[in-house]
């Protein structure tokens, strides 16, 4: 009984206990024996019970804050719920822009072309660019004043 309950627990210490508290429990109940040939199986049906039992209670609880460790600032609820207001603001003030400064400042910042490669795409001169993607971001400074 202490080997097949020590296989069970892992531990010889444990199985002791559990060993001592089922002999305990089949003196107390020996009258519910109806069979003495049975008795065998009925102590190890005992203690697998009894080490069930001690396997239950001291069964592992993870440490949330271990498992699972606080998300960053920046994703809290709060910040994500302000986060996306600010990128509704954001989209707002950029439909304001007029075609060409929004077209200008968004392969700039969004896809991060150079200059000359938005001059290229928008059949523009750098020069043209530069003035688009400035009076854009001037705008944009203007309007998002409140997100600073």
């Amino acid at each position: 009984m202490r080997v097949y309950a020590s296989r069970l627990l892992g531990s010889d210490l444990e199985s002791d206990d559990v060993v001592q508290d089922a002999f305990l429990t089949a003196w107390r109940r020996l009258g519910d024996l109806e069979n003495p040939a049975q008795i065998r199986n009925w102590m190890m049906r005992i203690v697998s019970n009894k080490s069930i039992d001690r396997l239950r209670v001291r069964r592992d609880h993870d440490d949330i804050d271990q498992r699972d460790p606080e998300a960053p600032r920046s994703q809290s609820p709060d910040r994500v719920v302000e986060t996306r207001f600010q990128m509704d603001a954001m989209w707002s003030a950029l439909d304001k822009l007029p075609l060409d400064q929004r077209r200008c400042w968004l392969l700039r910042e969004t896809a991060e072309y150079s200059y000359a490669e938005i001059a290229e795409a928008l059949g523009m001169s750098v020069s043209t660019v530069r003035g688009c993607i400035a009076r854009a971001r001037t705008f944009l400074m203007t309007e998002m004043e409140a997100w600073r």
